[in-house]
């Protein structure tokens, strides 16, 4: 079975805890990694501005130079963690493909997509460590991108490792949620911030016939 790990900005460090678990039962993995506290931080520092919509961050030159070095950064950080089996890989340079979404400047919504360099990487027994860039290069939604990778490589499962332990409605943990239901509850305006983006890929994902988590939350079609 393969599984496709999302690791957000925030939660590298337990990465390799959960790449080493999975590995264990046998599962080939591939790392998505992003770094939206890293980026917002260094545009802050750069004087530029720093603004979202629907999850995507919107992209100037300017500021696609910042994603870069800080996805460079975090890829470092996460091979460093998970060890020598480890290859960092440059989403745009392996060919992630996505449609640009001219409104927003540089960035893209992806399309499923198997680059031949992570397909090889994960036949060699190694960990591919994708930073989610694509062709363009257009700066794509972490929790998207690695959806968007997991069904387009066929993988069964794709797991989101957050900082927090799932998806919280009403102040209850959610142990699962129908991908529909997700979906309607987003489009209601009932969950804001970075869970948007992972609500919607894991339903996608779900839908597209894949185990979806979000932390100890299961989305399912």
């Amino acid at each position: 079975m393969s599984v496709v790990l999302k690791v957000g900005g925030a939660s590298v460090a337990g990465t390799a805890d959960v790449v080493r678990e999975l590995r264990t039962l046998g599962h080939a993995v591939c790392v998505v990694h992003g770094a939206g506290p890293q980026i917002s931080d260094e545009m802050t520092r750069r004087g530029l501005e720093v603004r979202f919509v629907n999850g995507r961050r919107v992209t100037t030159p300017e500021a696609l130079e910042v994603v870069r070095d800080s996805f460079r950064a975090v890829s470092a950080a996460v091979c460093a963690a998970i060890g020598v089996d480890a290859l960092p890989l440059a989403g745009d340079v392996v060919g992630l493909e996505a449609e640009q979404m001219p409104e927003l400047g540089l960035v893209g919504r992806p399309v499923p997509s198997q680059p031949a360099a992570v397909v090889e990487a994960l036949g060699r027994g190694l960990v591919p460590v994708v930073s989610p860039l694509a062709r363009g290069p257009l700066n794509v939604n972490a929790d998207e991108a690695a959806a968007a990778l997991a069904v387009g490589l066929g993988a069964q499962r794709i797991v989101f490792l957050t900082d927090v332990p799932g998806v919280f409605h009403e102040g209850r943990l959610l142990h699962s949620i129908p991908a529909a239901e997700a979906e309607r509850l987003v489009g209601g305006g009932n969950f804001d911030g970075g869970i948007v983006p992972k609500l919607l890929a894991a339903s996608h994902a779900a839908k597209s016939g894949l185990r979806a988590e979000i932390g100890a939350t299961a989305v399912v079609a």
